[in-house]
């Protein structure tokens, strides 16, 4: 019986070796609780190394303690990630978050207009190329003339005015029209007349013979405008009575239009008396050739 309770006993170094299971055991614990490595791991490789373990045994633990380290700084950096990730997210909801950032626009090589334009003249335009030629169907040979019935007068008298005529029913000067003022003379009967017509249109706007009994008045407060009475004026087809000023650019130019009026009526005065003592009228401003196609 005394020999079987010793075979039941444990030997001494199959409890060492059990001992020294249950502290790498407790080391392998504290590595995974804590990985950093600190002074109870390095107590208890000393432990281990110290109660009979193989350089081998030691080495695993250092390889397990390296990747256990490895595993939890990633662990903590994945989780620092997703936190930011999280914060961003729910201030992005509100509007806030991070700007975000533009993407710039790649650049796109496209032609100038310039050279857009040389392009376009390079290429072949069928129409600028085609050369058509089309043969008039009717042929004008002849030209026509407008006559403005002053092709028998001479011009003694030329002067850019401005023309007004009285207007009795409102009682005010109208403007008739700005243009040259010119006497004329003609050179078969040697009667002088005044003939003005407007710029750019041409459309006559004063039409009479210079009688001898017209007065050159001065208009009030002006000395380059002169006021008369004319009895038949025909700028409007028929003869009509009415009140003229004409007014020019200066004194001297006021002044030369009356020195040529006044001798255009000396010069009308005998011939005027001599077609009266004839015909026994005295209405010569009635006659067709004081008339100008307007």
């Amino acid at each position: 019986m005394a020999d079987a309770s010793n075979d039941l006993q444990p030997s001494s170094s199959a409890i060492q070796s059990a001992s020294d299971g249950l502290r790498l055991a407790q080391h392998e614990t504290k590595l995974a609780t804590n990985p950093a490595g600190t002074e109870d791991s390095t107590a208890t490789r000393e432990q281990v190394s110290g109660g009979g373990t193989t350089g081998s045994v030691s080495e695993t633990v250092s390889n397990v303690a390296s990747s256990a380290a490895a595993v939890a700084s990633s662990a903590t950096a994945t989780a620092a990630s997703a936190a930011v990730g999280v914060k961003d997210n729910v201030f992005s909801m509100f509007g806030g978050g991070p700007k975000k950032e533009k993407k710039e626009e790649e650049e796109v090589d496209e032609p100038s207009g310039s050279s857009k334009a040389k392009r376009g003249d390079d290429e072949e335009d069928p129409e600028r190329e085609a050369d058509v030629h089309f043969e008039p169907v009717i042929h004008l040979t002849e030209k026509v003339d407008t006559k403005t019935n002053e092709e028998q007068e001479e011009q003694v008298f030329k002067m850019r005015a401005k023309l007004f005529r009285f207007d009795r029913d409102s009682r005010e000067w109208k403007e008739r029209g700005t243009g040259d003022v010119r006497l004329l003379k003609h050179r078969e009967n040697q009667k002088s007349r005044l003939v003005m017509r407007r710029d750019k249109t041409l459309k006559v706007c004063a039409n009479h013979y210079v009688m001898p009994d017209m007065k050159l008045s001065p208009n009030v407060g002006s000395d380059r405008s002169w006021v008369w009475n004319a009895s038949a004026d025909v700028s409007e087809g028929e003869p009509e009575a009415c009140t003229l000023a004409i007014r020019f650019a200066n004194s001297e130019n006021a002044n030369l239009f009356k020195e040529a009026f006044i001798k255009a009526q000396q010069d009308n005065e005998p011939l005027f008396k001599a077609e009266a003592g004839e015909s026994g009228e005295a209405t010569p401003e009635t006659t067709t050739e004081s008339k100008t196609e307007n």
